[in-house]
């Protein structure tokens, strides 16, 4: 089972730190997005965290049920209105099954990069289908890699500068994998947290779904349906289970 990195500490402030993720407008085109694919149909949630899109998809009248490795985070979630209604089950999302099956399993915000090798992100695409009706779709919201942007010979790139926080992501592309580096003042003392990832390129993605019974059924830029193209930063990708 991977590390739990979301302990107390890190739930605690995760909704603060991750403002532009929790603004408004933003949270509105996911979740136009997200129930537009489930339909009348219920979603489940791989890494349902402190519910910033699970709670406003279920006030639109999708059900919703999520997996979690973070009891700290589920507890979040539960002390928001709503929060006690969805139904959550603590565990790994690459291997943890729930009961039912869902028309949408959904996975935003890099999450699946918190699985740490290819095999962990494999079990990932197959626990996704196995949860999926026939026809059902899976969606993943993933940074594209910054190599490109990274000078020669240099392996780390800040995401976040200002007064009160720093982040750096440290690359190695030897093993396709990165560590975020953070660094932020709580109450005048320093906290820091380093957190590894495997980044993931969205072709390698489409060959785990077809490992899975998957076929990419649709990729954008971001939740609008802007065009994704090689300047793209991010996507939005949807597969369908085809069997």
């Amino acid at each position: 089972m991977p590390k739990n990195y979301f302990d107390e500490r890190v739930a605690e402030g995760y909704d603060s730190s991750s403002e532009d993720a929790f603004e408004p407008t933003f949270v509105d085109s996911v979740v136009n997005f997200l129930a537009d694919l489930a339909g009348d149909g219920a979603a489940l949630e791989f890494g349902i965290g402190t519910g910033r899109i699970a709670l406003p998809l279920s006030q639109r009248g999708v059900r919703v049920h999520g997996i979690d490795l973070s009891s700290a985070m589920v507890a979040r979630l539960r002390a928001k209105p709503g929060g006690d209604e969805i139904g959550v089950t603590i565990g790994d999302f690459a291997t943890t099954r729930v009961d039912g099956t869902f028309r949408l399993v959904y996975l935003v915000y890099n999450t699946i990069s918190n699985l740490t090798t290819q095999d962990e992100q494999v079990e990932c695409f197959r626990n996704a289908a196995e949860h999926l009706a026939p026809d059902g779709r899976f969606v993943i919201e993933l940074f594209v890699p910054v190599l490109q942007r990274l000078p020669p010979g240099e392996t780390v790139r800040a995401f976040t500068v200002s007064p009160t926080r720093l982040g750096f992501d440290e690359y190695d592309v030897a093993t396709q994998t990165l560590i975020s580096h953070h660094y932020w003042v709580v109450e005048g003392q320093l906290e820091v947290l380093s957190v590894p990832f495997r980044y993931v390129w969205p072709s390698e993605l489409d060959l785990m779904a077809r490992l899975a019974g998957m076929t990419l059924l649709e990729r954008w830029s971001d939740w609008n349906r802007r065009p994704f193209t090689g300047y793209s930063t991010a996507h939005v990708s949807v597969w369908e289970k085809t069997g």
